[in-house]
C-alpha cells in the first residue's frame, strides 16, 4: 500500500531511491537518460539518428520538443507523442544523394576480364541468355571490339529463334491436296477421279488422318449420334470405334452398287436400311469394336474411289445405289457419303477433343447443292405423313410449270442461291412466285442438315411466308438419318 505522500516521490523520469527494481538508479531522469555510459557500444548509428530527429524538430523519444527542453508533454493541451510523417528527399526538395554514396550494390556490375578464348565459349550460353550478369557485361564489351565473335554471336542467337517457332507443328490440313495436285500437274493420271467423287476421297483422308493420331484408348471414347426424326432429335450412343463401324456399313451399300463385295456379307438382308445395317454389325460383334476396324474401312474407301474412277460419263449408265426405302443415283450418292463422312469426323473429334475444319469450299458447296435438290422430295414425304402445310390451293403444280418457290440462300465460301419449290417435287423454283427468303451460313446449313441443330435453334435469317419457312427448316433437319 502507498501512503499519502507517495506521489511527492514519483519520478516521471525512472525510479527513486529503493523502489529502482533494477538497479537504474541515477540513469534516468525527467529530461531523458542522464548516464549514456551503458549505451556506448550501440555506435554511433543511433547518435546520428537521434540528432537529425532534433533538428528536425523532434526529441529523442519521437515526439514534438517544447520550450522547456522536456521531451515529456507537460499538459493534456500538448499534442501527443507520435512521429510525424516524414517527407521524402525528392518531395523536400533536397538534393538527391551521389550513387558512389548508395554502395557497390546499386552500381553496373563491373565486367571481369577474360581471355578471348573463355569470352568464345561462353557464346551458346549468352545466346540462350543463361551467362551470369558479370559475364554477360564482359561478353558484351567484347562484341564491340571483336568482329568474328559478333557474327558469330548472331548467327547463335537466329539459331536460338528457330528452337522456338510459335506457330503450331501440325501439319496443314491442306498439304496433302496441295501435294497431289502438284504431282498431277506433272504427271498426270491414266485414269483421274471424277470430280463428283472427289468430295469422298479427300473427306475420307481427313478423317483417315484423324484416326491416325489418336490412342488406343481413345477408340473406346464415348459418341453420340444425332439426327432428326418426325418432330423431333433422336440420339444413339456409341464409341469413336463403333462410328467407324457404322460408316463401313453404310458405305457397303454403294460398294454393293458397284458390284463389290458386301463388308457386312450376310449380316443383313438385302435392301436394308443404313440404320438396320449398323445395328446388326455392332450385335455381329463378339467384342466391341476396337481400332481394328480402320483398316478394313479405309480400305474400302481406296476401292470406291478406284471403282468409280473406271465410270466413265460416255460408258454405260451409272447404277443407282439403294438405301432401302429411296435410292440416289451413283453421283449423289458418293456426295452423301463424303457429307456422311465429314459428319461423323466432327462428331469423333469433339469426342477427343481435337480441331477439325470444313470441307472446302467447292466441295461444301456440291453437298449442299446435293441438299437442295432433295429437299422438294422430303417435303413431299413429309406432306403425305401429314408433317407439312398442304400445297398451295390444295393441289399439285403440273410438272415442268413453275410455281411457289423459297429462295435459300447459304453465304460463305461454298455458298449459293437456290429456288426451292414448295407445292410440287416436279414443280420448277421461280423467281416469280417467291414467297419467302431464307439465309443460313454453310456450316450452319450442314449441321441443320446432319440433325445437329434442331429447326426452331438455327441461326436463320427468313422473310415472308412463315408456313412455308418452317416446312423447309424441318424438311432440312429430316434429311439426317442415323
Amino acid at each position: 500500500m502507498n501512503d499519502a505522500g507517495s506521489a511527492d516521490r514519483f519520478d516521471p523520469g525512472g525510479f527513486d531511491g529503493e523502489d529502482d527494481p533494477d538497479g537504474m538508479n541515477g540513469r534516468a531522469g525527467k529530461g531523458g537518460f542522464e548516464d549514456k555510459g551503458d549505451f556506448e557500444e550501440k555506435g554511433d548509428q543511433h547518435d546520428e539518428q537521434d540528432r537529425a530527429e532534433q533538428q528536425e524538430g523532434y526529441g529523442i523519444a519521437g515526439g514534438p520538443t517544447h520550450d522547456n527542453g522536456n521531451d515529456l508533454p507537460q499538459g493534456p493541451d500538448q499534442p501527443p507523442r507520435i512521429p510525424m510523417p516524414r517527407a521524402s528527399v525528392e518531395d523536400g526538395g533536397r538534393p538527391l544523394p551521389a550513387l558512389e554514396d548508395l554502395g557497390e550494390t546499386a552500381q553496373r556490375p563491373v565486367p571481369p576480364v577474360l581471355e578471348h578464348r573463355v569470352l568464345k565459349s561462353l557464346l551458346g550460353a549468352w545466346a540462350l541468355a543463361a551467362c551470369s550478369p558479370e559475364e554477360t557485361a564482359a561478353l558484351e564489351e567484347h562484341l564491340g571490339d571483336c568482329g568474328s565473335c559478333a557474327d558469330e554471336a548472331l548467327r547463335l542467337r537466329e539459331a536460338v529463334g528457330l528452337l522456338h517457332q510459335p506457330e503450331s507443328l501440325d501439319l496443314d490440313p491442306g498439304l496433302r491436296t496441295r501435294v497431289l495436285d502438284g504431282c498431277l500437274d506433272r504427271r498426270p493420271p491414266r485414269i483421274p477421279v471424277p470430280g463428283w467423287a472427289a468430295p469422298y476421297d479427300a473427306e475420307a483422308a481427313r478423317l483417315d488422318a484423324l484416326l491416325q493420331d489418336i490412342g488406343d484408348a481413345e477408340w473406346h471414347r464415348p459418341v453420340r449420334l444425332r439426327w432428326f426424326e418426325a418432330e423431333g432429335p433422336m440420339t444413339r450412343r456409341t464409341t469413336v470405334a463403333g462410328v467407324i463401324a457404322h460408316l463401313l456399313s453404310v458405305d457397303g451399300l454403294v460398294a454393293v452398287a458397284l458390284g463389290m463385295d458386301d463388308p457386312l456379307g450376310g449380316i443383313a438382308e438385302a435392301g436394308s436400311t443404313p440404320r438396320a445395317r449398323t445395328e446388326a454389325y455392332w450385335r455381329a460383334s463378339h467384342f466391341p469394336p476396337n481400332r481394328s476396324v480402320r483398316a478394313p474401312w479405309r480400305e474400302q474407301t481406296h476401292d470406291l474411289v478406284r471403282t468409280a474412277s473406271f465410270i466413265s460419263d460416255s460408258g454405260p449408265a451409272r447404277p443407282a445405289v439403294s438405301y432401302g426405302d429411296f435410292e440416289l443415283p451413283l453421283r449423289d450418292a458418293m456426295l452423301d457419303r463424303a457429307f456422311e463422312c465429314w459428319v461423323h469426323a466432327e462428331d469423333i473429334a469433339e469426342a477427343v477433343d481435337y480441331p477439325y475444319e470444313p470441307p472446302a469450299p467447292r466441295h461444301m458447296n456440291r453437298m449442299i447443292d446435293l441438299a437442295a435438290r432433295v429437299l422438294p422430295d422430303v417435303l413431299a414425304t413429309r406432306r403425305r405423313a401429314g408433317l407439312a402445310s398442304p400445297p398451295h390451293h390444295r393441289h399439285l403444280v403440273p410438272a415442268g410449270e413453275p410455281g411457289r418457290s423459297l429462295r435459300l440462300e447459304i453465304e460463305g465460301m461454298g455458298g449459293g442461291e437456290w429456288l426451292i419449290p414448295l407445292d410440287s417435287p416436279a414443280a420448277v423454283g421461280s423467281a416469280a412466285h417467291e414467297v419467302a427468303h431464307v439465309a443460313l451460313d454453310g456450316a450452319e446449313f450442314c449441321r441443320l442438315a446432319a440433325g445437329h441443330v434442331p429447326p426452331a435453334e438455327a441461326a436463320v435469317g427468313q422473310v415472308g411466308d412463315r408456313e412455308a419457312i418452317r416446312d423447309v427448316l424441318f424438311a432440312a433437319a429430316a434429311l439426317s438419318r442415323m
